[in-house]
C-alpha cells in the first residue's frame, strides 16, 4: 500500500492552486512581481475573505485592506516618511476604537516578522496589491481630528 504524502500549504495559498493539486500547488497567488496590479475583489477575497480592513483567523493576522482615506476618511492611514513605511487605523468606525479580535491580532503580530499581503481599494472592483507588510509597532492614541482614541500601527515593507 502506497500513502501518498499531503502537502501542507500555508494561509496565502490560493483556493484555486489548492484546486490544482499538491504538485502544482506551491506558489503564492500575490507575489513580489504582482506589487502594483490592480485585481478584482474576487480575486483578492481569495486571501482576505471579509470586507473587514483587518482579516483575522484565530487571533492570526492574515491580511489587510486600506484605501488610505479616500473612501473611508474614520480610516486615515498614511505612508510614513518613506514609501516603505505606512501608519495604519487600527478597527473601528465611532467612538473610542476598541481592543478587539481584529486590533488585537494586529497588536500581536508586532515584532513578530509576519509579512501579510495589503490591499489599496482604488474604486469599485478595483484593488492594488501593495506587497507584503510586517507590523512594527502599534500604540493607542487621541486623534485630534476624529476626537477620539485609536489604534496606529506602523507597517514596514518586506523587502
Amino acid at each position: 500500500m502506497r500513502i501518498r504524502a499531503r502537502k501542507k500549504y500555508s494561509r496565502f495559498d490560493t483556493l484555486s492552486s489548492r484546486k490544482t493539486g499538491p504538485e502544482e500547488a506551491g506558489t503564492t497567488r500575490f507575489e513580489d512581481g504582482d506589487v502594483g496590479l490592480e485585481f478584482t475583489w474576487a480575486e483578492v477575497a481569495e486571501v482576505h475573505r471579509s470586507r473587514n480592513g483587518i482579516y483575522q483567523r484565530g487571533g492570526l493576522l492574515i491580511s489587510l485592506l486600506t484605501d488610505f482615506g479616500r473612501i473611508n476618511p474614520c480610516y486615515p492611514d498614511l505612508f510614513g516618511g518613506t514609501p516603505d513605511v505606512i501608519h495604519y487605523t487600527g478597527a473601528g468606525r465611532r467612538g473610542n476604537q476598541k481592543l478587539d479580535a481584529a486590533n488585537r491580532a494586529l497588536l500581536d503580530a508586532v515584532g513578530v516578522g509576519i509579512a501579510v499581503p495589503l490591499f489599496n481599494k482604488l474604486g469599485v472592483n478595483r484593488w492594488q496589491f501593495l506587497g507584503r507588510w510586517a507590523v512594527t509597532s502599534g500604540n493607542y492614541v487621541f486623534d485630534e481630528s476624529q476626537s477620539r482614541m485609536v489604534w496606529k500601527f506602523a507597517l514596514v515593507r518586506e523587502r
